[in-house]
């Protein structure tokens, strides 16, 4: 699965003969660029294609070697132009067989011209203006009712901090203002405990609360419901099949645990098999693994930047990519989201003015982006950004967690999406928890940077090593996506997790849904902007036979609270039609048909045969 064939042109060139450092070590003097008529073309296309890309023009400069400790080369850059040429092989796609699974012909269709590919409608003023006063209203009365419980007319049902009135007090007052008078409210919409495997359907239990939802008791009903919350984009959470025959298999052997770090007696043949396995799948040179992917990124970046170093993060970067750039101790710079020209900016502004205070040059540049944003549904503009990457000298780290297995037509995440070389991304980062059904994550890259992770890192030091069972669960995953099972079974859950993306998206946007984020991508999220809808979506969608995923501040800005949807291969056609049908009449019954692209129709009043012949 790719992105149809477009064309960006680039012009930058220099207008003097200029002696400035462009790279990680580099003393800037006086740079100066400007516009000129001559255009770049470079040309995109899916890797179901043979592809030709021409990039340039780039600055003949030295190479330079990654390190936290290690000096960068100065580079000196001039008006010497050279037009770089690469080719890739083409790759041939396996097509499916059976009905209910579409070619990769198909998934290229192009949508309305109203829908384009990266998608962020715009947030309609009336929504937003209701949204901001919903929370207006709601903070008066918090304010309101804190001033009852504190003249004693209503109950403290809320912890009290034991230590003397004297001492400052350990929680925050807004975070805790926030909790009780709002997050409360609609507590029971969230942290809903499951009784099942988080499979394509999942068993809800059932809680009630006595009182305004600061405890809960469980009923006993266990309620069954379509699972579009779970990260199980490849429907490989299972209590059964291949790959939990293998894990349990492993536990015969190695037992639940290593006991150990890597750094002491917790490695185990199996390990370097799954890295050896991984780096294979990702095409290159090495790989390591780790027990679990948030501490993945947020122990890994203090061993590749640090003091003296320069970040420069997505606004919104995952909390892990946060935490992690905020222990490395580099300074951090953000971007807007996948806004490259603001982006290179930064690069520039980085290179001309160099640290704060000293004026010194950066040791070096890190840049940190997202294959798939996990609430945004929108794709890194991964092209662009390796060639800004390559321009100004910089690094690159993706996080791939969500992209990994669900994104390409073969599976491997925005690198196979977008076709470019696995080579130009200094830093490849993914989890095994959503694609593989499985715990843990990883990182790879080339031999030198992976030795140098496996003697620096914080998590190989003092996190017990990967237990058989998880890392079996992968290895069997892995292999049934490369065919290396001796079936295409991995191909046609790829091909049908497209399809279903695809098919759900698309009627969604035509029943006038303002839907974010890619059209190739498994997350969906539906904008509800307003705080009160919240808990109504989630509690009528979980009614209707469907567990789904609400978000709102702070983990999404103030006015974009969402419903997210995380469609699975292991969906079938009316489980999706179902959950349709079911968000038709929510969105029916608490008003969430906001789109201006799109005239608001019913599920009924969709020519739903138009859809099955195209998809399925």
């Amino acid at each position: 699965m790719g992105p149809a064939t477009e064309s960006t042109a680039v012009t930058v060139d220099s207008t003097k003969s200029t002696v400035a450092s462009m790279g990680p070590a580099t003393e800037s003097i006086a740079t100066t660029v400007s516009l000129t008529t001559k255009s770049t073309e470079t040309t995109i296309v899916p890797a179901t294609e043979s592809t030709a890309t021409t990039v340039g023009p780039t600055m003949q400069s030295t190479a330079t070697t990654m390190g936290p400790t290690t000096e960068s080369t100065v580079t000196t850059m001039g008006t010497v132009v050279m037009s770089t040429t690469t080719t890739t092989d083409s790759t041939t796609t396996v097509s499916s067989t059976t009905p209910s699974e579409c070619s990769q012909s198909e998934l290229l269709k192009d949508l309305p011209t109203t829908h384009t590919t990266d998608d962020f409608e715009e947030t309609p003023t009336s929504a937003a203006v209701i949204t901001v006063l919903g929370y207006a209203l709601l903070s008066v009365l918090g304010w309101l009712r804190d001033f009852l419980r504190n003249i004693g007319i209503e109950k403290k049902t809320t912890a009290q901090d034991p230590n003397p009135k004297d001492f400052v007090p350990l929680y925050q007052s807004y975070e805790c203002f926030y909790t009780r008078n709002l997050y409360t409210r609609i507590r029971d919409v969230f942290n809903q405990p499951i009784a099942s495997v988080a499979g394509a359907t999942v068993q809800v239990m059932e809680r009630l609360s006595d009182d305004y939802n600061w405890t809960f008791k469980f009923s006993g009903k266990k309620l069954p419901s379509i699972n579009l919350g779970s990260y199980n984009y490849l429907g490989f959470a299972e209590n059964s099949g291949p790959c939990s025959e293998q894990a349990i298999k492993s536990i015969e052997k190695y037992g639940v645990t290593t006991g150990s770090t890597r750094h002491e007696l917790g490695t185990q043949q199996y390990m370097k098999d799954l890295e050896s396995l991984m780096a294979d799948y990702l095409n290159v040179e090495d790989c390591i693994t780790f027990g679990m992917g948030f501490a993945t990124n947020a122990l890994n970046i203090p061993a590749l930047a640090g003091k003296g170093d320069l970040i420069l993060s997505d606004k919104l970067n995952h909390t892990s990519l946060i935490l992690g750039a905020r222990l490395s101790g580099a300074v951090i710079r953000t971007f807007n989201h996948n806004d490259v020209k603001d982006l290179e900016i930064q690069l520039r502004k980085a290179i001309i003015h160099g640290q704060t205070r000293t004026c010194r040059p950066w040791k070096k540049i890190l840049i940190i982006v997202e294959g798939v944003y996990s609430m945004e549904g929108s794709f890194c503009n991964l092209p662009e950004i390796i060639a800004l990457k390559k321009k100004y000298k910089a690094y690159l780290y993706v996080d791939e967690a969500h992209s990994i297995g669900a994104i390409g037509s073969r599976g491997r995440g925005v690198v196979d999406y977008w076709n470019v070389n696995p080579n130009d991304i200094d830093i490849h980062m993914g989890t095994f928890t959503k694609s593989f059904g499985s715990a843990g994550g990883y990182i790879a890259g080339k031999k030198f940077l992976i030795d140098h992770i496996r003697i620096y890192t914080h998590s190989g030091c003092y996190s017990t090593s990967m237990s058989a069972p998880v890392v079996y669960q992968i290895i069997s995953a892995l292999n049934i996506i490369m065919g290396r099972d001796g079936t295409n079974d991995g191909q046609k859950r790829i091909q049908q997790l497209a399809c279903n993306v695809r098919y759900f998206r698309r009627q969604l946007v035509d029943m006038g849904f303002i839907v974010y984020g890619n059209d190739n991508s498994p997350v969906v999220p539906v904008m509800i902007f307003m705080p009160a809808k919240i808990a109504a979506v989630n509690r009528e969608m979980l009614k209707r036979g469907c567990a789904v995923v609400t978000v709102g501040f702070p983990a999404t800005l103030l006015t974009e609270s969402r419903v997210r949807f995380c469609l699975s291969a292991g969906h079938t056609k009316d489980m999706l039609d179902h959950a349709l049908q079911a968000m038709d009449d929510v969105g029916y019954l608490v008003s969430l048909r906001y789109s201006k692209r799109n005239h608001p129709r019913r599920w009924n009043e969709l020519n739903r045969a138009d859809y099955d012949k195209e998809y399925f």
